[in-house]
């Protein structure tokens, strides 16, 4: 009698590892427990790096196709596009509308669909804008309805942002999902700044260029297809490697229906209203400072000043996690969304203003301390949503109970569909602030942006870091 509970201990300490075939590249894995210490340090830690490192990549690059036009719009009155600097503005700004709506679906998707799966089919699918774009800008009479639905379909590469998250943190122990988020996020990021370092000198390049040149006025030539075609045989290497290399989880695999709940917690909405202050901002700032450098600081390189920023910024969010995790969450992103106000009250201050030409040191140094800030509020306000779900969901219960492992369970599925939904919205900002370039002074939008992250800091202090604080994180 006193056998059958060691042979059910046995076989519960074997279960992980019964089939070890499961977790080779390729397979579908059924059995993951990494908060199990021996399972994470045997078999767990292992596949889950494997996972990680082929999805940072794919997702990096799925960053450069949706900051394409970016750096591409900057040249295209150069070689004949007849269009005004409102139209430019439309063409940076349109990628983060689609980027945004397809976001939305990607979080509930992805982890429907599985990792392998999900980040092979949506990178390959981005081959299709790049090349349709490789082939428009090769002729000045395309119409600017065509150039901004390639725009449109290069924003998709924005969504895959909440998918990868959303996936790979389920691969992850409690206790490293914020490190291992952090790194996929944080160097998915630095697409952004890939696409503005190289596309400048990839269109100057005639050795890649797949078509002929176009004149700019000054008689020499560049190679704007050069932009997108690169990337295309880049993509499609990165699908197979995820579909070969990666693995599907079975228990990331949650119907819509469990996570809708998420809309009915209050506490989704007032982080997504933070998130959209942090990468909003990131992401909006990389997407519009390459065009107003070019139209504010004529006299300056587009191509040696844009991409610091988008890079500072990315670099920064690992820096705002692990600051938040030794002071907390809320203090720090109250600290982002002060800096961010006054680096862009510095910057509105160097700004071209009547018979003044501006200052462009100061105005650069100035968005460079603004990148900075918003990357930090990036890494502090994904470090609070996991407390604030867990604080919720536990308050009151015993750990080791049955109610505590379900509370537990729950919390970590609901905070993950918040990190997708928030970083959805966020990615509004990619279109909001560059449309707010083009249709109002470049000074009335700024200073939007200052008191918008005034009620930030207001909402983050009195729902999160206040003392008797509703949600403390």
């Amino acid at each position: 009698m006193s056998s059958a509970p060691t042979a059910v201990a046995a076989t519960e300490t074997r279960s992980p590892s019964a089939d070890p075939g499961q977790y080779r590249p390729g397979r579908t894995i059924t059995d993951w427990t990494p908060e199990d210490p021996v399972f994470w340090r045997t078999t767990g830690r292992k596949v889950a790096t494997r996972n990680l490192w082929i999805a940072v990549p794919a997702l990096l690059v799925a960053f450069v196709v949706w900051q394409v036009w970016s750096i591409t719009a900057t040249s295209l009155k150069d070689v004949g596009f007849g269009f005004s600097q409102s139209q430019l503005f439309w063409l940076t700004a349109v990628p983060g509308l689609t980027g945004g709506t397809a976001r939305i679906f990607y979080t509930f998707l992805g982890p429907r669909i599985g990792q392998r799966r999900f980040t092979a089919l949506s990178t390959l699918v981005l081959v299709v804008p790049l090349i349709w774009l490789g082939f428009a800008v090769q002729d000045p009479d395309t119409p600017y309805t065509v150039l901004v639905a390639i725009a449109a379909l290069c924003g998709i590469g924005g969504a895959n942002f909440s998918s990868s998250l959303a996936n790979i943190g389920f691969f992850y122990p409690k206790q490293e999902k914020g490190n291992a988020t952090g790194i996929n996020g944080g160097l998915g990021n630095l697409g952004v700044s890939v696409v503005q370092l190289l596309t400048p000198i990839l269109i100057t390049t005639s050795v890649l260029a797949l078509g002929a040149g176009q004149k700019k006025a000054d008689g020499s030539e560049i190679y704007l297809q050069n932009a997108a075609f690169v990337w295309v045989p880049v993509l499609v290497v990165l699908a197979l490697v995820a579909w070969f290399g990666q693995n599907d989880l079975k228990v990331a695999s949650t119907p819509f229906s469990r996570q809708k709940i998420i809309f009915k917690r209050k506490h989704n909405w007032l982080m997504t209203w933070l998130y959209v202050g942090t990468f909003g901002s990131f992401i909006g700032f990389a997407a519009a400072l390459p065009l107003l450098i070019k139209t504010t600081f004529p006299a300056y390189s587009v191509a040696t000043y844009a991409w610091m920023g988008p890079a500072l910024g990315a670099l920064a969010r690992w820096a705002g996690g692990w600051i938040a995790d030794r002071l907390g969450g809320a203090r720090v992103t109250i600290l982002s969304f002060v800096g961010m106000a006054g680096s862009i009250i510095g910057v509105i201050t160097f700004l071209p203003q009547g018979s003044s030409e501006g200052d462009f040191t100061g105005f650069f140094l100035c968005f460079l301390a603004a990148f900075f800030f918003s990357g930090i509020g990036n890494g502090s306000t994904f470090r609070q949503i996991p407390v604030i779900f867990r604080g919720q969901h536990l308050k009151g219960l015993t750990e080791g109970t049955p109610e505590y492992a379900a509370a537990l369970k729950q919390a970590e599925m609901e905070s993950g569909a918040v990190t997708g939904f928030t970083a959805a919205i966020a990615a509004y900002g990619f279109f909001f602030i560059p449309a707010m370039f083009a249709n109002f002074a470049v000074t009335s939008a700024m200073w939007g942006f200052v008191g918008f992250y005034a009620s930030c800091v207001v909402v983050a202090w009195w729902f999160y870091a206040r003392k008797g604080a509703e949600a403390p994180s």
